[in-house]
Formats: structure tokens, sequence, C-alpha cells
């Protein structure tokens, strides 16, 4: 299979999504080009890790870059979902954020899970050149939609069991 090396600039529109019900849900990741849809495979903690990288880059950019414009996180959920086909370039196993002062563009990278990679020259990579508007709406976006997953304990951060499922938290109990 060729290498996938993806630059897609301009990004028209960027998401996350998950699939399934709580406890079993896909987690993936979308961009929009002009022609095409680019589908990547995700976990909900990459969706949430990313989330809190994004708020703490949009917060050094404003530090920073005093001067631009502000930025909206603002969104509409029925705009946020992924779109037919979902078919994965593939699995993400590391992501990271950039920023271009010139184009005023972050640009999120995905780079391929794959361990057994000797060089990580050999990693497929997608990069999606994005407006700052666009990465934060995916951001917030992203802390609601892995916020709707099974209540998790709060000392520990672990899914919460199901009424008729064992878990160590319950002692055992069913209630």
């Amino acid at each position: 299979m060729a290498k996938i090396d993806l630059d897609l600039n301009p990004t028209l529109q960027i998401t996350v999504d998950a699939i399934g019900q709580p406890g079993e849900r896909v987690f993936y990741l979308q961009a929009h080009g002009k022609e095409s849809i680019y589908t990547l495979l995700i976990e909900k903690l990459q969706v949430q890790t990313l989330a809190l990288g994004v708020e703490q880059f949009m917060a050094e950019l404003g530090k920073k870059f005093p001067q631009l414009p502000k930025a909206s996180a603002n969104y509409l959920e029925e705009e946020m979902h992924i779109e037919e086909p979902i078919d994965p370039l593939f699995r993400v196993g590391e992501l990271s954020l950039g920023y271009d002062i010139e184009q005023d563009l972050m640009v999120l990278i995905a780079y391929e899970d794959d361990r057994s990679a000797e060089d990580p020259e050999d990693l497929n990579v997608a990069r999606f050149w994005c407006t700052r508007s666009q990465i934060w709406r995916l951001a917030h976006w992203g802390v609601e939609l892995a916020g709707r997953g099974r209540p998790v304990w709060p000392s520990s951060g672990e899914p919460i069991a199901g009424k008729d499922e064992f878990s160590p938290k319950n002692n055992g109990h069913k209630h």
C-alpha cells in the first residue's frame, strides 16, 4: 500500500464524531477539501487531549499575537457530524498542532499509529490547514461529544458499570 502524505490546504470543514452506543463508540476525525472527504480513526482520549491542547494553544497565540482578530468557538451541532463515506485512511497514533502567522492558519497534523514502522518517515501523515475558528470549534465540539459517553467515577475517570454489570467500585453490588 502506498504511503499517505496528505496536505489539505485549505480545509473547508473539520470535525470529530462518534458512531455507536456509549461504551462501544468509534471516534473519527473528518476533514473536507474542495473535492474529497478524508476520514481518520481516532480514540476518545485523543479527542479530549486535542481539545485541551487547542485551548492551551489558542491562549498562547492570544498572548504572543494580541493583534490577531478574535476566533470563534461557536458551532452548530448539525454541522459537526461526519458525512459518508466513512472509510478511514488510517488510525491516528499522534496529533500535533502548528501555526503559520503569515497565512493565519493552524495546522492539525495526524500521524499514523503503526508500531511496526522502524522509521517515523514511513508513517502515513495528514496535515489539515484550518482557520483558528475551525480548530476551536472542533475542540469545543470534541469536549461536548466526549462528554456524551458513559458516566465515569470522579476519582479514577473509569466508566461506571451499568446496572447489571459487575464493577469493583460497587464492591460487587448491583445498585
